[in-house]
């Protein structure tokens, strides 16, 4: 049976044919779907987890008991994880471990552009990487079995593209094998220096066998052609794109396994072309590793450079010389710069704290959209959990002067993720500092995927529910107060107050996300054309429902949820 697939689709679909049983991820575009996807599999057990140090060491464990698992994450995630990642390729595996990683070529949604080959060759861990949804599904069964027969976790490199992009996949039955039987051997599994020394003795070894592996590997495909003039050599997304660009004018290496890459078959592709062109997104690992290896007849980077995704008419224009658009739509489709939804509960929370003139710690999530005109609120957002240890810094560093006119905000799942042992700090080292929760009850900007305080789990099922204002109090902070960001007028005391206390405080912003489907919303309001006098007060807020028409406000009805924000803001009562 053949069917068309996201690519996140196929490659849960691939771990459910591969016979994986335990799935612990934490969402982040564009890696989410992938869990969201294999939830749907009986025959798995999976779930969110905390942050993804928690759901890879979650994943290991389920590896050591005999299981076959998984975890997934973006490619900043995989930062917090990597701790258990250079362990776990000391210790090896029992059941088959297979690690997603999600980069973002081109930064559609993230906050960096990091190339996470780079943790593949640190840590000494195999990277595949597909090209389309047909190959997720492929490559996952694979990398099981890579996992296995060389005793390691394997990554799975995801683009945005790839992921987000569709194709035809065949199914297939599922591998069903029995657990693995689980021996203790603290050798294997105990990595205190005396045990370690010898398995970075293995993992050395094991590298070797990867690199013979990989000259041979199904997954590193040479497509040659009877009229190409030079050779390509590319991976993933990329090789897509130059097929499309060049087509039988290239032959074409497409490296699948892109850690530890082969050395032969490199050498010996590229010793049949003059010219040889490396197209890989990002850093140039290919390259490099083609230089060291004495390939020398290529060019990479001096001409398409280290930033953003490499589409077929950059493709086309650096080696054939031909300016052309692949795609291109006829008509020109304006800008539409990100915004907050309307009826977003961090609105008010964002605009008291503009018109307060405050100091703001941000961090990752819908709420890093108060940066943009006209709240323009946000002052840093640097990496999840940030916006807390940041603001408990900038306090010790400027004293008073800060301390009184700065605050966090993090979201609640945020705040799950990485929040809480930067209030830890806070209160272990008494810093007069203030945060904001803003707790909308769901993970929002990924999907409204469930956290450990929406009391449901990925399923959906019923589940323990984090309180997090015992949480707060229960690591030492005593001022910790609710307030609902539809009431501007409760927001700004609350800010207020807070930042004269001369103690650290806690402000949760509690109101529901506005597009989660259980939420019922007023009727939406209608601006009085005879009394509105243009002065643009509701503009200020940046609620996409109102705009200006012949110097009139006016709100569109199919989008205001009747949060009643504008009415607080319109002081002639305009608006009802």
């Amino acid at each position: 049976m053949k069917k068309l697939m996201l690519g996140n689709e196929a490659f849960a679909r691939g771990l459910y044919e591969a016979g994986c049983r335990v799935v612990s991820s934490y969402p982040g575009t564009p890696s989410t779907e992938i869990t969201e996807e294999a939830a749907k599999y009986d025959e798995m057990y999976a779930e969110w987890a905390p942050n993804e140090k928690v759901a890879m060491e979650t994943a290991l464990g389920a590896s050591i008991a005999g299981a076959r698992s998984f975890c997934g994450m973006k490619h900043v995630g995989l930062n917090v994880a990597a701790d258990p990642l250079y362990t776990a390729s000391y210790t090896g595996v029992n059941g088959g471990m297979v690690i997603a990683v999600a980069d973002d070529q081109g930064m559609h949604s993230s906050q960096n552009e990091q190339d996470s080959r780079h943790h593949a060759i640190a840590s000494k861990v195999p990277m595949l990487e597909p090209s389309d949804s047909a190959e997720c599904k492929e490559f996952v069964r694979t990398a099981y079995d890579i996992s296995e027969m060389y005793d390691t976790p394997v990554i799975v490199r995801m683009s945005t593209r790839v992921a987000h992009s569709q194709s035809i996949v065949e199914l297939e039955e599922r591998r069903d094998d029995s657990l693995k039987e689980y021996v203790k051997s603290p050798q294997k599994y105990v990595m205190m220096p005396a045990y370690a020394k010898g398995k970075h003795v293995f993992v050395e070894e094991r590298t070797e066998k990867l690199i013979e592996y990989a000259e041979t590997s199904p997954l590193n495909i040479t497509e040659i052609s009877e009229t190409a003039e030079f050779g390509v050599i590319t991976n993933g997304a990329a090789y897509q794109f130059a097929k499309e660009a060049l087509g039988d004018k290239a032959s074409y290496l497409k490296l699948g396994m892109v850690n530890p890459m082969p050395v032969r078959l490199i050498r010996d592709f590229a010793a049949k072309y003059e010219k040889i062109y490396i197209i890989e997104e990002l850093d140039g690992v290919i390259e490099q590793h083609c230089r060291n290896i004495g390939v020398t007849n290529i060019q990479g980077k001096e001409i398409f450079g280290y930033i953003g995704e490499i589409p077929q008419s950059v493709i086309a224009e650096k080696i054939l010389g031909e300016k052309k658009e692949f795609n291109a739509l006829e008509e020109n489709i304006p800008v539409r710069p990100p915004v907050m939804c309307a009826g977003c509960p961090h609105r008010g929370m964002f605009y008291t704290l503009k018109k307060l003139g405050v100091t703001v710690s941000g961090d990752i999530g819908c709420y890093t959209l108060g940066a943009c005109a006209p709240l323009e609120a946000l002052d840093t957002t640097i990496c999840m959990g940030a916006s807390i240890s940041g603001l408990h810094g900038f306090n010790k560093a400027r004293g008073a002067e800060s301390e009184h006119r700065s605050v966090a905000v993090i979201g609640d799942s945020t705040f799950m993720h990485s929040g809480i042992t930067g209030l830890v700090n806070i209160a272990y080292n008494n810093s007069n500092s203030t945060v904001i929760i803003l707790d909308n009850s769901i993970t929002g900007m990924t999907g409204h995927q469930q956290n450990p305080t929406t009391g449901k789990n990925l399923k959906g099922d019923p589940a323990a529910a984090v309180n997090l204002e015992e949480l707060c109090r229960a690591v030492g902070i005593k001022r910790v107060r609710v307030v609902d960001p539809y009431k501007l007028s409760e927001c700004e005391a609350a800010v207020k107050e807070e930042l004269a206390a001369d103690e650290a405080s806690v402000i949760i912003s509690r109101r529901p996300c506005a597009l989660l489907k259980y939420v019922k919303h007023n009727a939406p309001f209608k601006v009085n054309g005879d009394k509105c006098v243009g002065c643009k007060m509701c503009m200020k807020l940046g609620c996409p429902a109102i705009s200006m028409r012949d110097g009139k406000a006016v709100i569109d009805h199919t989008q205001c949820v009747g949060c009643g924000i504008c009415t607080e803001m319109c002081k002639i009562g305009a608006i009802g």
